[in-house]
C-alpha cells in the first residue's frame, strides 16, 4: 500500500481530514475517482484487521492519536486499563528501529500494569516509522534534529500531565536509542517525576545537574559501548545528589529486554529488570 494513501487514510480515521477531502485527496494520489473508491474498501478492511490486534486485550484499551509536538501533532500509540478513570502516566520511547510492533506491545504491558502508557513515534515528522524496513527507520531516526526530536518528547510529559486520564504523575522510559533519549527528557523536563532509561546513552555530566527526577538505570554487563559511559554518569549523579539507581545484569548484552530479537534476549535479566521498573514507577509515580 502506497505510504501517502496509508497516510492519508491514517488522518482521516483520526479526525484530521473530513472525508469530502479526504475522498479528493484520495483519487488524485490514485489517479482517479474510480480508482479511490475501490481502494476504500481496502482501507477499511485493513484498518478493522489493526484494530482488532490492538485490542485484542480484554484488560485494555488502546490506540493511535497525535499530541502537539516542536515540529507539529506527534504521531503516538495510547493504551491504558479499561477500569479505572485516572492513571499515572508513562512514555514509552522506542529503539533506533523506530515505534515497530515490538514496542507497542511493551506499551500495552506497560499498560496492563495499570499506567497510562503513550509511545510516541519520533519519526512523526518524517512521515512516521517506515512499515516492515527497519534499516530505512535507522537511516531515518539518524538524520532526525536531536534537538527538535527531545523537544518532541518533552512535549509528551506536558500532554500527559494534563490529560484527562491521567493523575498528573509521569514517567519515561526507553530501550536502547530510546534509552539514551530517556535520560535527555529527564535533563530537559523538570516536570517528570520519574525516568528508567535500558542500555541507554548517558547525558553530559554537566547536563546531569539539570535532572529532577529519580532515576533507575539498567545496562548489560557485555555491552562496552554503553558500559564505558557509566563511571562518569555515576559520579556525576554523586557530584549533583541525584536520586539514583544503576542496575548492570552479568551475562546480559545490549538490547537484553527485547524479546522480539532471539539473538539479544536475556529472559532472567529482562524479568528482573521489568519487575524492578514496574516497582520504581508505582512507587514514584503514586
Amino acid at each position: 500500500m502506497d505510504k501517502k494513501i496509508t497516510a492519508l487514510y491514517a488522518d482521516y480515521k483520526q479526525g484530521q481530514t473530513n472525508r469530502r477531502d479526504f475522498v479528493r485527496k484520495l483519487a488524485i494520489i490514485a489517479g482517479s475517482s474510480a480508482a479511490a473508491m475501490a481502494l476504500l474498501p481496502v482501507l477499511e478492511d485493513n484498518s478493522s484487521k489493526a484494530s482488532k490486534t490492538i485490542q485484542d486485550n480484554p484488560e485494555i484499551m488502546s490506540e493511535f492519536i497525535r499530541y502537539p509536538g516542536e515540529t507539529g501533532d506527534i504521531r503516538a500509540f495510547l493504551s491504558h486499563p479499561k477500569q479505572g478513570n485516572k492513571f499515572p502516566a508513562v512514555i514509552v520511547i522506542h529503539e533506533i528501529w523506530g515505534l515497530n510492533p515490538h514496542i507497542l506491545e511493551v506499551t500495552k504491558r506497560i499498560a496492563k500494569e495499570g499506567f497510562l502508557a503513550l509511545a510516541p513515534d519520533a519519526l512523526s515528522p518524517l512521515g512516521n516509522t517506515p512499515e516492515n524496513d527497519q534499516e530505512k527507520a535507522m537511516s531515518m531516526i539518524r538524520g532526525l534534529d536531536q534537538g527538535q526530536t527531545v523537544k518532541n518528547f518533552v512535549a509528551a510529559v506536558k500532554f500527559l500531565k494534563t490529560n484527562p486520564l491521567s493523575t498528573g504523575k509521569v514517567g519515561c522510559t526507553g530501550f536502547c536509542w530510546g534509552g539514551g533519549m530517556t535520560n535527555q527528557v529527564a535533563v530537559n523536563s523538570p516536570d517528570l517525576d520519574a525516568a528508567v532509561p535500558y542500555y541507554g546513552m548517558q547525558p553530559a555530566a554537566d547536563d546531569v545537574a539539570r535532572i529532577k527526577a529519580p532515576l533507575m538505570a539498567h545496562y548489560g554487563a557485555n555491552d562496552p559501548r554503553i558500559d564505558d559511559g557509566i563511571p562518569a554518569f555515576e559520579e556525576a549523579l554523586k557530584k549533583y545528589k541525584k536520586e539514583y539507581q544503576i542496575f548492570i545484569y552479568e551475562g546480559a548484552g545490549h538490547a537484553f529486554n527485547n524479546d522480539s530479537n532471539p539473538e539479544r534476549y536475556d529472559e532472567k535479566a529482562a524479568k528482573l529488570a521489568w519487575s524492578r521498573t514496574i516497582a520504581f514507577f508505582k512507587e514514584k509515580l503514586k
